[in-house]
Parts: structure tokens; sequence; C-alpha cells
């Protein structure tokens, strides 16, 4: 298809198809599909799958997170249960922990920019999770089975 003349410079898109990526496991209850890692380091986008009764534990978001639920529900520790269809917004900031609830597998779709902190009992930042340790994970992941890694940061 041409496009019609025009003074406009057309970008081409930049598209990751998610039944191709690969479901990462981080725990037997999670696991995560990476769509886009931006290039200054500054977050990244994915699909998370959690099993029922599953719990996110406590963190903390140094950034702005955007959840959109594709399916299954998740209650908030604030009381809130968010189903398909749902959109949250968590400013930078933001501490919470939550629960998938139900019999359906949880999988939302998330942007996370800057890090998600894992706090301990005792306060203690445990772990950190950001754009170099998520694609860290996901090259090495690919390395260890054989997988082609493809060029997922803008």
């Amino acid at each position: 298809m041409q496009l019609p003349a025009s003074p406009i410079e057309y970008l081409p898109a930049r598209i990751a198809s998610a039944p191709d990526m690969p479901w990462i496991p981080e725990s037997p209850v999670k696991s995560w599909k990476p769509l886009r890692f931006f290039s200054d380091g500054s977050g990244f986008v994915e699909l998370m799958r959690m099993s029922p009764g599953a719990i996110m534990p406590l963190h903390r978001h140094t950034g702005a997170i955007h959840a959109f639920n594709l399916e299954g529900e998740r209650l908030l520790c604030t009381g809130e249960r968010i189903g398909p269809g749902q959109y949250v917004f968590e400013p930078p900031g933001n501490t919470d922990w939550w629960k998938v609830v139900g019999d359906v597998p949880l999988t939302v779709m998330v942007v996370v920019y800057g890090e998600v902190e894992f706090i301990g009992a005792d306060g203690s930042v445990r772990n950190r999770v950001g754009a170099s340790t998520q694609l860290a994970a996901y090259r090495q992941y690919c390395e260890a089975n054989g997988l082609a890694v493809q060029d997922l940061i803008d």
C-alpha cells in the first residue's frame, strides 16, 4: 500500500508478537513475557501471569506503574477487587501487596517505570526488579533454552 505524499515522516512500528514470546518462569506461581525494554533503561512492558491463590508480596514502586487486567482477578491490600478489563495506575512511591483470587490464572499487561523494590518484614529492600534485571533474565532464559533473543529494546 502506498501512502499519500505528506510532509510527515512515518517511523516503523516496533512489534513484539506476544504469542511467539516465551513465558519465563520466575517462581512456581509466577511467569512473565517480555514485550519491550525502554532503551534508556527507565522501564519495561510485560505480560505477567500468576496462579490462583498466588500472592504478590509487599513491594514499592520507584516509578509509575500501569496495569491492565486481561483475565483473572486480584484483590488489592486496600480491599479493591480488580478483574478483566480493569486498569490500575500506581504512582511512584506506592507500596502495596495483593493476592490472585478465584479459580482463573491472572494475566496482566504491565508497564513499569523505574524499579519494583520487594520489601522484607524488617522494612529492608530485599530485591529490586527493573529494565536491566528483566532484560538480563530474558536473555539468560533464551540462551538456556536455545531460543533466539528478539530485539525488544526501543
